[in-house]
């Protein structure tokens, strides 16, 4: 059996290699770069590739030699990437030793190790703020922290502000961190987690306290964080990511444990309201989240289901529907476990999803009238094994799709 499910992988891989290969013969446009980061037989253990997407059918190819040569990503079980918003800086989280690594990315996509910071504890989640000069990394295994680092130029300067995130009434629990995501316009920086204490699946449990927890905070003009009033706000049981509208009007949790996203308005700056007709469906073990550039349609990788869902957002009210296409469904199926998705930001045509079991990448084409979903031409495509995290920036003189609310 294990001969078997080897012969297929290398099959698999084969055909991704070929396909790419015809891909590039046919001199297809560039629209867009990927960026994946997981685990290979580098010397540190992790690995990013890069891919070229077309702007024609969203099919993704290899580029810079990544399929054979991917770059090493200065440590081992890489879990999340974030880009700048000049899309000239790549940062990687390595849990494997701690480690936020800076990438320098050139015209053609190509990545070069440029300097890296070693945090106290495992790293989870990264966010960029949108004018480049702060990085922020939730990290920690059994209490959480959310710190700010000072950016110039791309290079990972000195921390700024460290923010120790604890249960309100329940200080001692353990907890761990999930998410964090910056605000478009930079005012502020939100964080999720989860007490282990009170929600410990096989395990023990210690505390009564609400197991899910989204953390806000004020950036100020000069860098540093200040907890909004009335944060942090219950967030379910086990929050797993998390995605603010590009208008700065709406946020968006989604819970692992429920299968439920919470929404909240966003008002005063950073303060965070819930949306009344709240939580909403998802599928089964919601992964990851994000929402397209014209903060128009959310979309959300349910992990256990190997599933997309989609929704529409109403630009009034926040509210999320169900994207139905036209079989009925708001659901659309992945590679196996999708745990990270992202919607490319160049024209916003197309949706993809790092699937962790699959070892591979799953490609959609995005209705900008809709939301709704379709496969991309060949999809999946083959990766390093496990990937785990995902970016898009756009090529050449592209840029994000603005927004028109």
């Amino acid at each position: 059996m294990k001969l078997r499910k080897l012969s297929q992988l290398a099959l698999a891989s084969g055909i991704g290699l070929a396909v790419a290969a015809a891909l590039t013969a046919c001199q297809l446009v560039t629209v867009d770069y990927v960026f994946l980061a997981g685990s290979a037989t580098t010397t540190s253990g992790g690995a990013i590739q890069t891919f070229a997407v077309d702007s024609q059918s969203g099919a993704l190819r290899y580029a810079n030699n990544s399929g054979t040569k991917p770059v090493d990503s200065g440590g081992s079980s890489p879990v999340a990437l974030a880009v700048d918003g000049t899309y000239a800086n790549l940062y990687v989280a390595n849990q494997g030793n701690n480690t936020v690594v800076h990438f320098t990315i050139d015209g053609s996509g190509n990545l070069k190790n440029s300097d890296s910071i070693t945090l106290p504890d495992t790293p989870v989640a990264l966010a960029v703020a949108p004018s480049g000069s702060a990085l922020f990394v939730a990290y920690g295994s059994s209490s959480a922290t959310l710190a700010e680092y000072s950016l110039s130029s791309g290079t990972i300067g000195s921390a700024v502000a460290l923010q120790t995130l604890t249960v309100p009434g329940y200080e001692g629990d353990t907890v761990v961190p999930t998410a964090v995501t910056v605000m478009a316009n930079g005012a502020g920086v939100y964080a999720t987690l989860y007490d282990k204490s009170a929600y410990n699946p096989g395990g023990t449990t210690t505390s009564t306290a609400n197991p899910g927890w989204v953390y806000s905070f004020a950036i100020s003009s000069g860098g540093g964080l200040t907890a909004t009033t009335n944060s942090p706000y219950r967030a379910g049981v086990k929050p797993s990511g998390l995605a603010a509208d590009p208008a700065n009007r709406f946020l968006y949790v989604v819970d692992f444990a429920s299968n439920q996203m919470v929404g909240f308005g966003i008002s005063s700056g950073t303060t965070l309201n819930y949306l009344i007709s709240g939580p909403y469906k998802t599928g089964n073990q919601p992964s990851a989240i994000t929402i397209d550039p014209r903060g128009k349609f959310i979309y959300v990788a349910n992990a256990l289901d190997s599933t997309v869902t989609a929704y529409a957002i109403d630009l009034t009210t926040g509210i999320p529907s169900a994207a139905i296409s036209t079989t009925g469904s708001s659901n659309t199926s992945t590679d196996t476990q999708p745990n990270a998705i992202v919607v490319e930001p160049a024209e916003a045509r197309y949706v993809y999803t790092a699937n962790t079991l699959g070892n591979s990448v799953s490609g959609f084409r995005l209705n900008t009238n809709t939301g709704v979903i379709n496969q991309t031409q060949d999809t999946p495509y083959p990766s390093e094994e496990k990937p785990a995290a995902i970016v898009v920036i756009p090529h050449g003189n592209r840029s994000s799709a603005i927004v028109t609310q």
